[in-house]
Formats: structure tokens, C-alpha cells, sequence
């Protein structure tokens, strides 16, 4: 599902992530490792939204550096702590996202239905609590076709029955056919969601988890 060869990133010469190679086959995946461990800089790397050194495929056909239109359209991803500008509403931003994504409007109705934002997405989100920013983020992560979807930290800040909510719509989403990684220092395992394969990052590396 996603390949990544001869990747590193480094900050300012400092090596934060580096991995020869890996392949995340389908299904639903933890990775898994302590705040500052890297899993953000790889989900935005993976996303396109940092430059890195090396090759990352989504099945096999799209490079996220050599096919990135077709690529981005296929991966999605929602940050662990979303920044948006005060004065634009989740309405505005998930609009645009929609747009982006070529989502329908159905599908825009459902998902804001499924995560309960209904009640203030139109209001501006300079007004939003933590738990409120992290299910609009969410909302987006979700929206158009995409085969790959990456949530980062996705139960952080949330409430029991978001929570709940999340999980339900990650699984009705995998049955359709779509994958996914979740990062969290948090156990999923704790959680309904039913995991095909865990992943730790440490030591500036990503290895499949033994337990």
C-alpha cells in the first residue's frame, strides 16, 4: 500500500527520521512512540507537506514528489494539534478542503453529522475549545476518495463518545476499501478499533512492533 525507500529528513543537519526501507501493507496501523519521537514529521512528510531526502509510493503507482496532484488527492491526513486563522469557521476551512479533495456535498453532510460539529461549525474557530478544532481537523482528514488516510494523535483532546464516533468511522471506512495510519502515544488496543499491524519509532527509525 505505501512504500518508502532511502528516506531521511534532517532539521537544520540534525538527522530526526531515517529508514532504508519499509512497507506498510493494507489494513488499519499503529505507529506508535513517545511526544517528539518524529511521527508528526513523518505523517507530513508522507503527506507532502515537508521536503525529505528518498522515494514514498502509494501502491505502487503515485510518488508523492514525481505525481504529486495525483498523490495528494490519494492521501489524506489530520494534524494532532490543528492551528487554523481565529477568524475563518470549520464551514470555511472544510469547504475549501472539500473543494480540494473533489468531495460531494453528501459526503461533507455525513461526516459533520457522524463527528457532531453541526452545532458550531459555523462559528468562528478563535471560539473553539481543543476538543472542537481536533473533530473539524478530523472532519477533513476524512474527505474525498482518498486510499490513504493519516490521523495523527486522532484521540487526543476528544471525549469518550468522539472517541467511539472515530473508531466507528475509521472501520465503516476500511471496509470500503480505504487504509489507514494513526499515530498515538496512546494504547489503541484499549480502544474497538481493530488493528492489522503495530509500529514503533525510536532510535530516529520506524520497525514493525513485536508486541
Amino acid at each position: 500500500m505505501l512504500e518508502i525507500r532511502n528516506f531521511r529528513k534532517a532539521y537544520h543537519g540534525q538527522l530526526v527520521l531515517e529508514i532504508p526501507q519499509l512497507t506498510f501493507g493494507d489494513g488499519v496501523h499503529w505507529l506508535r512512540g513517545i511526544n517528539g519521537s518524529g511521527k508528526s514529521t513523518f505523517f507530513r512528510s508522507v503527506a507532502g507537506m515537508l521536503p525529505f531526502e528518498g522515494e514514498i509510493r502509494l501502491e505502487e503507482r503515485w510518488e508523492v514528489n514525481q505525481n504529486p496532484v495525483d498523490y495528494r488527492l490519494r492521501v489524506n491526513y489530520a494534524e494532532a494539534e490543528p492551528l487554523y486563522p481565529a477568524y475563518l469557521s470549520a464551514f470555511d476551512l472544510i469547504s475549501f478542503v472539500a473543494k480540494a479533495k473533489k468531495a460531494p456535498k453528501e459526503q461533507v453532510a455525513e461526516l459533520v453529522d457522524r463527528l457532531e460539529i453541526g452545532d458550531f461549525w459555523k462559528q468562528p474557530v478563535g471560539t473553539y475549545s481543543s476538543g472542537m478544532l481536533k473533530k473539524t481537523s478530523l472532519v477533513m482528514g476524512f474527505l474525498g476518495q482518498p486510499r490513504l488516510i493519516m490521523l495523527d494523535e486522532p484521540l487526543i483532546t476528544i471525549d469518550d463518545r468522539a472517541v467511539s464516533n472515530v473508531c466507528k468511522l475509521i472501520a465503516d471506512e476500511y471496509k470500503k476499501g480505504i487504509h489507514f495510519l494513526l499515530s498515538s502515544h496512546q494504547d489503541f488496543r484499549l480502544t474497538d478499533l481493530v488493528l492489522d499491524a503495530a509500529y514503533v519509532i525510536q532510535d530516529k527509525t520506524i520497525r514493525q512492533a513485536v508486541n
